[in-house]
């Protein structure tokens, strides 16, 4: 065992592992922060002598570590923030009680859902019934290890990583229909079946939109996306493909669709508390109930992260001569920026009915998505400069205008009659 070398290491000597005497290690700069975790677990079992599949092993148990760390201490963190942020919307205090300004809310509510009583109805499938919570969080920390959070931070660099995200987003649907159909009650069933429709009509314009960044990216590798939009244009503007006709008409059709599928409102059907009580959620509670909410949560980040690296080009610098910031700050004071619009959203719109979520859906959303495909070859084309603009601009203004005629004049009906129960 290289014994010295591991006390070199713990005590910041760092004397051995090719490190010259008095130089700075790599390990410790700010861009490769993150990788600290990771570095030190290889550095310690290579000085243990331990073998390389070994290594390799710990390494990689490192990086997931460490992401799972960052995004369960950013879900406590947002489940204060939302409260604070909704209730300063509607002129509200918020948490106030736990801890100084509220802090210790999460810690509260973590102890509440760990202490409170587990409910399993005599009906329900008992296995399914424990599953089903586990499943949900489940993708959404599979995904969140494919997205590249920074230049040296890529957790799992694959060739294939947006059709690994995907795939993995698949599951939740199967984890909502188990948690309806295993709790062996009619209101969580119908709340799955609600559940499910509305997620697999709203993952159809959010695969599409991402098509259009794929053909001009040529590459399915989230990290290439990002090399992708590298680059100022005129020196000062970025490269980023928001800023392109097509980009800016798919990213808000991918965060319209992102919206839905993270169960936010004004798209929060599945737990609609006015119609079916809480939906596929309703016969369960304590932390199996939290656990939901988690993945809702991480869900919410995994899918930002995924518009960020298509549209908002990653960890790119927004100005040029601001690289000397560490990237992986850049990616996450971008996703703060997104995250705080989905709350702006919730605290604004109010819930739409399920008929004009799916029309939405079918009728304004997926032809939008569709469209910006020829889009984007004719941007491509046309040499991505003024003539451009122009031609994009005007190929997708004159439908956008046609569907929003159509979606509002003819489909929507004029005049609702309701009835009541006499």
């Amino acid at each position: 065992m290289r014994l010295p070398a591991l006390i070199g290491l713990l005590t910041g000597v760092l004397t051995s592992s090719g490190w010259a005497a008095g130089t700075r290690p790599p390990m410790l700069t700010g861009e490769a922060l993150p990788l600290l975790p990771q570095h030190l677990v290889e550095f310690v079992l290579e000085a243990v002598g331990a073998p390389a599949w070994l290594v390799a092993l710990g390494s990689f148990a490192a990086a997931a570590g460490t992401v799972v760390g960052v995004f369960l201490s950013a879900f406590a963190l947002l489940s204060l923030i939302e409260r604070k942020t909704l209730a300063r919307i509607q002129n509200r205090l918020g948490p106030n009680r736990a801890g100084i300004f509220g802090i210790l809310q999460p810690v509260a509510d973590g102890i509440k859902m760990l202490t409170k009583e587990d409910i399993v109805p005599s009906k329900a499938e008992w296995f399914l019934h424990l599953l089903a919570p586990i499943l949900i969080v489940l993708p959404s920390i599979l995904a969140l290890g494919v997205i590249p959070y920074g230049r040296e931070w890529n957790p799992v660099p694959l060739e294939l990583g947006l059709v690994f995200f995907f795939a993995v987003g698949t599951m939740t649907e199967v984890a909502v229909f188990i948690a309806g159909w295993a709790s062996g009650s009619k209101f969580p069933m119908l709340g799955a079946m609600r559940a499910i429709s509305q997620m697999v009509s709203y993952e159809l314009p959010l695969i599409i939109s991402a098509l259009s960044v794929v053909m001009l990216s040529g590459t399915l590798s989230l990290a290439g996306i990002v090399a992708n939009q590298a680059g100022y244009h005129l020196g000062f503007i970025p490269a980023w493909n928001i800023l392109t006709p097509w980009g800016f008409v798919a990213g808000i059709v991918f965060a319209i669709a992102a919206n839905a599928e993270s169960n936010r409102c004004p798209f929060d059907l599945p737990e609609g508390e006015s119609e079916i009580v809480a939906g596929h959620m309703t016969e369960y509670s304590g932390f199996k109930y939290a656990l939901f909410f988690m993945g809702e949560y991480l869900g919410l980040f995994a899918i930002s992260g995924l518009g960020i690296t298509l549209f908002l080009g990653g960890w790119q610098a927004p100005l040029p001569g601001l690289d000397f910031v560490p990237s992986w700050i850049w990616f996450f004071g971008k996703l703060a920026v997104v995250i705080f619009v989905f709350l702006w959203v919730r605290g604004t719109f109010p819930r739409v009915r399920i008929d004009q979520l799916m029309r939405f859906a079918w009728l304004c959303l997926i032809p939008i998505a569709l469209l910006t495909l020829p889009v984007a070859a004719l941007w491509k084309f046309s040499g991505e400069g003024a003539l451009g603009w122009l031609l994009c601009s005007a190929v997708l203004v004159v439908p956008f205008i046609i569907i929003t005629v159509i979606f509002n004049r003819r489909m929507a009906p004029a005049i609702r009659t309701y009835h009541y129960a006499e």
